[in-house]
């Protein structure tokens, strides 16, 4: 079962919980499905506008001051487990050769390929930047 598939599912189970939050978010989700080309969202593009809509979601809590919402709770729950700054750094020490690279940054796009959704740019960016 797809995730836009088992989304579709989880709103059900939301509405009939009386689930509001949820509801609310899925429903959101469901919008920005809607807007896409295709009717028939691949698992990456379903984490994709997720991960836009966490983007979006933070920048307007950070602008407001706050730290959290549910929405956000609910959003980064459908999100894959999120590879960790520990196994990054472990990654890149067996398998980057920076000489290869002018600067360290340019070795972001093969160590994002690899990790692919379970990692965020910022986080390798981070990690990055603390090798010597």
């Amino acid at each position: 079962m797809s995730m836009q598939e088992a989304l579709r599912d989880e709103l059900k189970v939301a509405m009939k919980a009386r689930d509001t939050d949820r509801t609310g978010a899925i429903r959101i989700l469901m919008g920005e499905f809607a807007r896409q080309t295709e009717k028939v969202l691949s698992d990456e593009q379903v984490i994709a506008i997720v991960k836009k809509l966490i983007k979006s979601e933070r920048e307007l809590l950070a602008a407001q001051g706050n730290e959290g919402s549910p929405f956000l709770k609910i959003m980064e729950e459908y999100l894959p487990k999120q590879a960790s700054e520990e196994e990054i750094f472990a990654w890149i020490q067996k398998n980057i050769d920076f000489s290869s690279f002018g600067n360290k940054i340019q070795a972001m796009k093969p160590i994002m390929q690899h990790f692919g959704s379970a990692v965020d740019g910022n986080l390798v960016k981070k990690v990055l930047q603390k090798i010597n």
